[in-house]
């Protein structure tokens, strides 16, 4: 890395880094591995309600229980971010992460599972450690770009999970899938000890309840935080009600495709990764509100092809190109403006923000499966496109006044 001398006010300096596109590209990395552990069951949903004695009815609930976990680590975590070393703080969530992926590998019971996803679940939040980590690195006028490289690396790894746990359950079970991701976590790890710079950034004055007090604080008194937050959960409650019941018809007769031929799909939706780049490119621009509006309609749309589940798959592919690249464009330019609001206590701004993420993600992926019981595919596509409306209509009104 590359460092430069920044002055903050009359007499504080602290060394703000160029990042290099070597470390950008570790940073995506190990953000998107470590974003896939949240998301390797969503393909393996079928595999781990027989062998666990959950219901279709009760299968997102493995999805759900994962992002709880996500959702209090973001508040009782990321904040740590503006307050610690980011480097002492992303080592150790990793090195801890590696530990709850190794007890998912060898659960035999349904509480051992539910408890090891759990923290699998809190510690994936270094992800957010990461995306507030480059930004506080990059400069001002790279912020959106670095933002959008790291959030396509959390795209990728969204998507590839879904691919790679397919492939690897067909080999080797699906144990096999959070072992391997066990060992890659910690080989990471040691990369990111050789790479990352200790934060000198950071507030070390408040105390640990003053800093999770702030972060309720800053929500309450940025409406561009409550704004773009909001979006965040309608957004990924859609994205949630897609991809957790997704398997479902996909195994179930007729159709009855393999783990490794699902997880196919999970490619089709690499356009988001594509589109997260470029949409941090167009809110460095000011075109964050265009941008959101676009994506939200986009995100409508995108039920129409997807509701041809069983008559066509390239339809569905279609559809799933669509959302993607929409959820993924409006999240990197909700993260972007937030940001720039705030960038002082990036750490917060994030945490505040991902929880909604993450609650909107797990009430899409139980109410889904609950949707999918009674009502099959129809009733899902419903859901998400009642979700996409009220979020399209939400960003509309809010739109009135210039964020």
């Amino acid at each position: 890395m590359k460092f430069q001398t920044v002055a903050i006010g009359p007499s504080v300096e602290y060394l703000r880094s160029s990042l290099t596109r070597s470390a950008l590209l570790l940073f995506a990395i190990t953000a998107g591995v470590s974003v896939a552990n949240v998301y390797f069951a969503q393909p393996l949903l079928d595999e781990l309600s027989k062998q666990f004695g959950l219901d279709t009815a009760s299968a997102g609930l493995v999805v759900t229980v994962t992002q709880i976990g996500y959702a209090l680590g973001l508040f009782l975590i990321v904040p740590l971010g503006d307050w610690l070393d980011r480097r002492r703080l992303v080592l150790s969530q990793l090195v801890l992460s590696a530990i709850g992926l190794t007890v998912v590998g060898f659960a035999t019971s349904r509480t051992t599972l539910l408890f090891a996803m759990f923290f699998v679940g809190l510690f994936a939040v270094v992800v957010q450690v990461l995306v507030a980590f480059a930004a506080g690195l990059a400069l001002p006028e790279q912020r959106g770009s670095a933002v959008g490289t790291v959030t396509g690396g959390v795209v990728l790894g969204i998507l590839l999970a879904r691919t790679i746990a397919g492939v690897m359950s067909d080999l080797g079970g699906w144990r096999s899938v959070y072992l391997c991701s066990a060992v890659i976590t910690l080989f990471l790890a040691c990369a990111l000890y050789r790479v990352l710079p200790s934060s000198t950034d950071t507030d070390t004055s408040p105390s640990y309840p003053q800093l999770l007090r702030s972060v309720v604080e800053l929500f309450l008194s940025s409406r561009i935080l409550r704004i773009r937050a909001c979006i965040a959960l309608l957004l990924f409650a859609s994205f949630g009600t897609l991809w957790t019941s997704l398997v479902l018809p996909l195994s179930s007769p007729p159709l009855s495709l393999s783990h490794t031929v699902i997880g196919l799909f999970g490619l089709a939706g690499m356009a988001g990764a594509v589109a997260a780049g470029r949409a941090g490119s167009l809110a460095d621009r000011g075109w964050g509100q265009r941008t959101t509006g676009v994506g939200l309609a986009l995100l409508l749309g995108s039920w129409l092809p997807i509701g041809y589940l069983h008559q066509s798959l390239i339809a569905l592919m279609a559809g799933i190109v669509i959302l993607d690249l929409a959820v993924q464009a409006v999240h990197v330019t909700n993260q972007s403006i937030i940001f720039a609001a705030h960038p002082d206590a990036r750490s917060r701004v994030v945490a505040a923000y991902m929880i909604f993420y993450s609650v909107g993600s797990g009430l899409g992926a139980i109410a889904s499966t609950k949707m999918y019981a009674h009502f099959g595919w129809t009733g899902v596509c419903t859901l998400g496109m009642c979700i996409s409306t009220v979020a399209f209509v939400f960003w509309a009104l809010t739109a009135l006044t210039s964020d």
